[in-house]
């Protein structure tokens, strides 16, 4: 919907560039649901997925937040949606995904000398890293649905103390895919709706103000960092992935590589991440964080975490 041409038509101010309240890829208004004593743009419309959250009262259904802001009927609402080219949703659609029981590629084992001396050869701890997150390993002869997944180190994606899904590193570094996930069919929980990390790292209060997580890429990220780290699995990071940063984190020091689309997707992240309440920011790298030498990743944990 061309929200900026529908709140200029009916002049509706909205948060600019200089004020507080903007955030790239929103466009905020006062919310008409909760503003009263603290004024201020906190309900946003999110251009990319359209729809609308406010910052303090939680998301709100499109056609009853159009009524409200104009102050007309909801019938009028649907009129108005459709002129400026949304979508009026009358119910909200069941999408119904045909689910497989959840496994890892056949041939999975133990990870051989091989995958150990990949993880060697990139200054990790083999035997360590095998134990504290599960790796296992494939030869020349594994699959999954038809997906080859030969000479990888299967990663498990563990959520709520359970084993949901999994990701795939190519040890040959001669695969198109460096990475190749678990089959989404066959996901007990979709790996973009959750973060790869160390559960068991997390305090059991989780409302202490000082707790401090690291966000990065992926996998190998993570195994870098250790337990204050958590992987958004690449630079894509979803609405999903941000709320739950945002619930389980009170500062978050976003480590993202030096390309430039990694640095605007860290950026944007940080700023969606301080709209919620999270005390954010960019720490720049040279290259890949997972590519940093031990000594080095433990000096930046520790100036982070303090």
């Amino acid at each position: 919907m061309n929200i900026t041409k529908l709140y200029d038509d009916f002049s509706i101010p909205y948060a600019s560039s200089e004020d507080r309240h903007y955030r790239d890829g929103w466009v905020n208004v006062e919310c008409p649901f909760c503003t009263g004593d603290n004024p201020g743009y906190h309900l946003g419309w999110d251009e990319d997925g359209d729809y609308f959250h406010c910052w303090r009262c939680g998301g709100k259904r499109t056609v009853p937040t159009i009524a409200k802001l104009l102050k007309i009927s909801e019938q009028k609402a649907k009129q108005i949606i459709r002129q400026y080219k949304g979508i009026v949703k009358t119910k909200q659609a069941k999408v119904t995904i045909r689910r497989k029981a959840h496994r890892l590629p056949s041939n999975t084992e133990p990870l051989s000398a091989r995958h150990k001396n990949y993880l060697i050869d990139r200054g990790f701890d083999a035997d360590y890293l095998e134990q504290k997150y599960g790796l296992l390993g494939t030869g020349p002869v594994s699959s999954l649905d038809g997906i080859n997944y030969k000479f990888r180190i299967v990663a498990p994606i563990y959520w709520s103390g359970k084993q949901v899904s999994f990701q795939g590193r190519d040890i040959t570094d001669r695969s198109k895919l460096k990475y190749i996930t678990c089959p989404k069919d066959r996901e007990l929980v979709f790996h973009k709706d959750i973060l790869y990390m160390n559960e068991g790292s997390l305090p059991s209060d989780i409302t202490v103000s000082k707790y401090t997580g690291i966000c990065v890429e992926g996998i190998t990220d993570v195994w870098r960092f250790g337990d204050s780290a958590f992987a958004t699995f690449g630079i894509k990071y979803t609405h999903a992935q941000v709320r739950l940063i945002a619930s389980l984190f009170k500062r978050v020091a976003v480590v993202f590589d030096d390309e430039s689309q990694a640095i605007v997707q860290a950026n944007k992240l940080v700023g969606e991440l301080k709209f919620r309440g999270v005390d954010a920011w960019r720490v720049s790298v040279d290259g890949d964080p997972g590519a940093m030498k031990q000594t080095d990743a433990d000096s930046l944990v520790k100036s982070i975490i303090g």
